[in-house]
C-alpha cells in the first residue's frame, strides 16, 4: 500500500504546511461506471478498465500537487474519510502484453488519462481513437478535460504524471460497508503524505 493514503485525513492547515494543493479540474462522466486509467499514447495493447465498478454518474476529479508536479489524481464518489483501502486491480481479460501489470498501469509519455470505458467504443476504428487521444495529450498544459463528440457529455481527463514515466498504482478508499468513496492514483511525488522535499520534511 502507498504511504500517502493518509493525505485524506489531513486538515487544510496540515495540507498547507506539507505544501500540498488540491485542484478540481471538472466532473468526469462515467455512464458505465467502468473506469479506464492508462497512458493515452500507448497504443495497440488495449486499454483495460479497473475490475471494480462504481455507480454510473458524474464525479469530480481532483489533482493533488506538490513540488510543482501532479502528485495524485483523485476521483470522488462520496464524501467522507475512507475506513478501508483496497489496491485497484485491472480486469483479468486484458491483453496478454498487459498481464504482468495487473496491479498498475505503465506510463511511457509522462501523461495519464481517466475515462469511462464507453469512450473506447466512440470511434469507428482503433486508429481514429489513438489519434484523438494523442491530439488531446499533446494539447494539454499540465492537465485538462475534453469531450470527444460535440454535444455529448462523455469526456476524458488527462494530466501529467509526477516525475514522468513509471508504473503507477491506484487505490480504492472504501467506507465501512465496502463502498468506494474515492479512487486515487499515486504518482509517487508525496512521501508519507508530505509534499515537501525530503530535507524539508525532516
Amino acid at each position: 500500500m502507498s504511504s500517502n493514503l493518509g493525505v485524506f485525513a489531513l486538515s487544510d492547515a496540515e495540507m498547507e504546511e506539507r505544501e500540498i494543493t488540491v485542484t478540481t479540474i471538472g466532473d468526469l462522466e462515467l455512464p458505465t461506471g467502468e473506469i479506464v486509467a492508462c497512458d493515452p499514447l500507448i497504443t495497440g495493447l488495449g486499454r483495460p478498465a479497473f475490475s471494480r465498478k462504481v455507480k454510473p454518474g458524474r464525479y469530480p476529479l481532483m489533482l493533488l500537487q506538490a513540488q510543482g508536479r501532479i502528485a495524485a489524481a483523485v476521483l470522488r464518489f462520496s464524501p467522507g474519510l475512507p475506513v478501508h483501502w483496497e489496491l485497484a486491480t485491472f480486469d483479468r481479460d486484458r491483453p496478454q502484453a498487459y498481464k504482468s501489470q495487473f496491479f498498475e498501469f505503465i506510463v511511457d509519455n509522462a501523461v495519464a488519462t481517466f475515462m469511462d470505458k464507453s469512450v473506447l467504443a466512440l470511434m469507428t476504428d482503433q486508429e481514429e481513437l489513438d489519434g484523438y487521444l494523442a491530439d488531446v495529450a499533446w494539447s494539454i498544459d499540465g492537465f485538462g478535460m475534453d469531450n470527444p463528440i460535440d454535444g455529448n457529455p462523455l469526456n476524458v481527463a488527462m494530466f501529467d504524471t509526477g516525475f514522468g514515466d513509471g508504473a503507477y498504482r491506484s487505490f480504492w478508499g472504501l467506507d465501512a460497508a465496502g463502498e468506494p468513496l474515492l479512487l486515487m492514483t499515486d504518482f509517487e511525488v508525496l512521501e508519507n503524505a508530505d509534499g515537501r522535499e525530503s530535507n524539508q520534511a525532516n
